[in-house]
């Protein structure tokens, strides 16, 4: 099957997001988000990039992967990490950041030319000039039944 990359709206992209990821909804905004498409044009999979959600990350030139959702189609996700590397370059973007679960391997990112960069999260969101309870967590939208302290992957681009 050929995949081919389009440009879709931020609402298609934010309703096909909802209704495929696995674990969460569409964020809010984005920078931008490109879709891959089958022969029939039908959507295969979707990826949103905005400002990263770390304030330490967010310098101007740092984009980071918010949301990637496929259908499951053979080198979707690869294609959109790398549509979403090379328009973010284009745009004059000089870094790329993204996460993922510990249960996702990250072959997508690997051959797409992105690099591991270590563990990320865990901890709480808490903090003694703020104090804030755990349970907070359960009524934030988008983030299903995960909790603050459950670590991430962190991948870079270069």
């Amino acid at each position: 099957m050929k995949l081919t990359i389009r440009p879709i709206t931020q609402r298609a992209a934010r309703a096909w997001i909802t209704a495929h990821h696995r674990h969460l909804d569409a964020p809010r905004g984005d920078v931008i988000r490109c879709a891959v498409v089958d022969e029939a044009g039908e959507i295969r999979g979707v990826a949103m990039a905005g400002r990263p959600v770390s304030r330490r990350l967010d310098d101007g030139t740092t984009l980071e992967v918010t949301r990637v959702a496929t259908d499951g189609a053979t080198n979707a996700c690869s294609m959109l990490y790398g549509a979403l590397r090379r328009a973010a370059v284009a745009l004059g973007f000089v870094r790329l950041v993204t996460y993922t679960l510990p249960e996702e391997g990250g072959a997508s990112l690997r051959a797409s030319g992105w690099r591991e960069d270590g563990a990320a999260g865990g901890g709480s969101w808490s903090a003694p000039s703020r104090p804030r309870g755990e349970d907070l967590l359960l009524t934030l939208p988008g983030m299903a039944a995960r909790t603050r302290t459950d670590v991430k992957t962190r991948w870079v681009w270069p």
